[in-house]
């Protein structure tokens, strides 16, 4: 093989990869499985898909061999490959933020229809922890927090936030993460905490970041 012929080649096989990740359902897919295996018709009800869409678009990650399959009684779950996926998910994600105005006008004025609502970092919610001052709730869905989570966090899922309000301090600051930068659950319940007298913030990441940060998490 000459150094041309492997070069077309080495690219055409990293190309599979690249064209797998260019599309938007499928990067909201490989956000969905940074939270832990699922199967295709929890992905296809929590992406909107239709389970046709959702598992077309399964087949085409794990074509990629961006996704991996395990079969579970009767239902198949996907998960990511490795830890490598997401790393390069979140990347592409840093990349457009910091180079895509669009993007980051539309997570601005998202943000801003918030009433500006207070972010805060992972080394500021830590130094919050060590003092005592804030409280860490988990707003996905409870399968996912099973699957993993942030170690000192309560499951509060966005649908049961309501009915939880008495069990949350009054004394200390409530922090709602979600799925990460791009999930809207935690701003919807901190949006809700705050008009119930809470203070709160939402978490500038969510746990696959969290995770992928080396920070301490509660995995099953």
């Amino acid at each position: 093989m000459n150094v041309r012929d492997f070069k077309n080649k080495v690219y055409g096989e990293l190309a599979v990869i690249t064209k797998a990740l260019a599309n938007p359902h499928r990067l909201e897919i490989i956000e969905l499985l940074a939270q832990g295996p699922s199967s295709v018709e929890y992905i296809a009800d929590e992406t909107a898909l239709s389970i046709a869409n959702a598992s077309q678009h399964l087949q085409t990650l794990k074509s990629a061999r961006l996704v991996a399959t395990e079969k579970r009684g009767k239902y198949r779950y996907y998960s990511l490959a490795n830890r490598h996926v997401f790393e390069v998910w979140n990347s592409m994600r840093e990349l457009g933020l910091s180079r895509n105005a669009e993007v980051e006008r539309l997570i601005r004025d998202f943000r801003t229809s918030r009433k500006a609502m207070e972010s805060v970092t992972s080394g500021e919610l830590l130094n919050r922890l060590e003092k005592g001052s804030a409280f860490v709730i988990d707003v996905r869905p409870r399968k996912e927090y099973e699957a993993g989570h942030i170690a000192s966090a309560v499951s509060v899922p966005q649908d049961e936030l309501i009915r939880k309000l008495k069990s949350l301090p009054k004394d200390k600051q409530i922090v709602a993460y979600c799925r990460g930068p791009l999930c809207a659950m935690a701003d919807e319940a901190v949006e809700i905490l705050q008009e119930k007298g809470y203070r709160a913030a939402r978490l500038e990441i969510g746990y696959p970041e969290w995770e992928l940060k080396g920070l301490a998490v509660n995995v099953t």
